[in-house]
């Protein structure tokens, strides 16, 4: 067996392979193909939580917060309705079983902190009711909404 050192590039520009970027450009094709497939899981959230809003406008709550930023995570919807605060997590999927097992329970103590902190800074919520949500929707139908489905 023969070892042949390896000859360093003189001028030569990088001719890497996919991943290495070079003038063949596989390893930015591909990142940009990553790049799209999120910004369109982006759109199709932002979409299905403003869909879902309106479902629920539409059966009497008051959205308080949409898309609310905490130490502890995002609530993607927060309404009330009468004297229950909803915390309301937005699933889409591309069927209503999926939309319902995609929640899982670190992400409901992360959620359940989140609202813990929301209405710690607002006294006017303290004596609500905290009840937990989740919207599933689906390619061509209503959105499903599925009162409490979890409980703190």
């Amino acid at each position: 067996m023969v070892r042949r050192e390896k000859q360093p590039n003189q001028g030569v520009p990088n001719q890497g392979g996919p991943n290495q970027g070079g003038p063949n450009q596989g390893g930015d094709a591909c990142l940009e193909a990553r790049r799209r497939r999120g910004a369109r899981s982006q759109r199709r959230g932002w979409w299905a939580e403003w869909l879902s809003a309106w479902i629920l406008r539409l059966k009497g709550y008051r959205i308080l917060e949409r898309r609310w930023r905490s130490p502890f995570g995002e609530i993607d919807l927060l309404a009330r309705r009468g004297s229950v605060v909803v915390v309301v997590e937005v699933k889409a999927r591309p069927n209503e079983v999926l939309g319902r097992e995609a929640v899982s329970t670190r992400q409901w103590v992360r959620l359940s902190r989140a609202v813990a902190f929301y209405v710690a800074r607002r006294p006017k919520l303290a004596m609500c009711d905290i009840r937990f949500d989740v919207m599933v929707v689906t390619p061509r139908r209503w959105p499903r909404h599925v009162v409490d489905a979890w409980r703190a």
